[in-house]
């Protein structure tokens, strides 16, 4: 198989792990059919020869690397002069296959920033305009997994980085951010890397894409190592966004549902599959639904919170999602 060069990684998780988790998944749930790798190999090289777009909301964005802050690329508002008194809330991000690729998701995250936030991935410009040139990279023997090319650690340090940024006088980020508006994201691999961050405590949102932890026992995947316990100190409502019964992580992030009690949770699903909307323009309708989330969680914003709440919520009745939702009775539209 030969993978686009620099989202080699992602593809062979996607490959490789249909099979893991179709073992591994309880049987009660229907398992991924098989993927057409010509056809992955095709949509992912035709990604990476796309342009960056500036994303949709009032702050068009663009993509870096900063000294300051090595092995992240950084999606901002291009010119932060003109975010006037917005403050920039602060979502970091896992990569699919916990790769270092921090353009992989480059459509979403830019999507993100365009509506006044500091996306911060792991990696650095991989794939996409700005790439370096690459030979062709290791592939391992069928049937196994690349190991992990970035940790959670690296979501941790990017939300350091950020708060020392908005304290330290020359930045241009100084006394821009709101340092309440922190969030964690991660697309399958780099979910899982997201849910490690989750407990801290200056984290107030948090989005799983097409990700969940798997059952005791049940992993063979390098890097998503990490028991269902540590959903317990999830401290802030959450959100799963899946692609359906097709979605190789189908299985493991409806359990992650079932499981928590003790927050609001929700998990909506759109029949796309593992990769989600990550490939389309602006990231597609699951970045719509990312910015909706932070904009309520993160901004109180109640016309976003409609797309959520109340049993006539804008993802219950748009027919392209299914939606499922727990502890949302004590949860307002308007968040402080």
């Amino acid at each position: 198989m030969n993978c686009s060069k620099s989202i080699a990684a992602w593809c062979v998780l996607v490959i490789a792990a249909a099979g893991s988790i179709a073992a591994t998944s309880p049987p009660v749930l229907p398992g991924p059919p098989a993927f057409d790798r010509a056809a992955l190999e095709r949509e992912l090289a035709a990604f990476n020869k796309l342009p960056d777009t500036p994303g949709t909301g009032e702050f068009p964005s663009l993509k870096e690397e900063v000294a300051s802050l090595p092995d992240h690329v950084i999606y901002r508002p291009a010119d932060l002069a003109k975010l006037g008194k917005t403050r920039l809330g602060v979502l970091v991000w896992g990569n699919g296959a916990c790769s270092n690729d921090g353009a992989g998701s480059r459509m979403h995250l830019a999507e993100i920033a365009s509506h006044g936030y500091l996306a911060i991935a792991n990696g650095k410009i991989l794939s996409g305009p700005g790439a370096p040139p690459q030979a062709q990279p290791f592939m391992p023997p069928d049937g196994q997994l690349p190991p992990p090319q970035t940790d959670a650690a690296g979501l941790t340090k990017a939300i350091d980085w950020a708060l020392q940024e908005n304290a330290r006088v020359g930045s241009p980020y100084f006394d821009r951010i709101d340092v309440h508006q922190i969030a964690v994201s991660g697309w399958s691999c780099g979910g899982i890397q997201a849910l490690r961050v989750a407990a801290d405590p200056r984290v107030r949102a948090v989005i799983i894409h097409n990700s969940g932890i798997f059952p005791a026992g049940m992993n063979h995947m390098p890097g998503m190592d990490m028991s269902k316990d540590a959903l317990k100190a999830l401290h802030t409502p959450i959100l799963y966004v899946l692609g359906g019964p097709t979605d190789i992580a189908y299985a493991n992030g409806m359990d992650d549902f079932g499981r928590i009690a003790h927050v609001p949770a929700m998990v909506a699903n759109l029949e796309v599959g593992h990769g989600g909307t990550f490939l389309q323009l602006n990231g597609g309708a699951a970045a719509t639904v990312a910015v909706n989330w932070l904009n309520w969680q993160l901004r109180g914003d109640t016309t976003a919170a409609r797309l959520f709440v109340g049993a006539d919520c804008g993802l219950c009745r748009d027919p392209r999602w299914q939606v499922q939702r727990r502890n949302f009775e004590t949860l307002p539209e308007s968040r402080p």
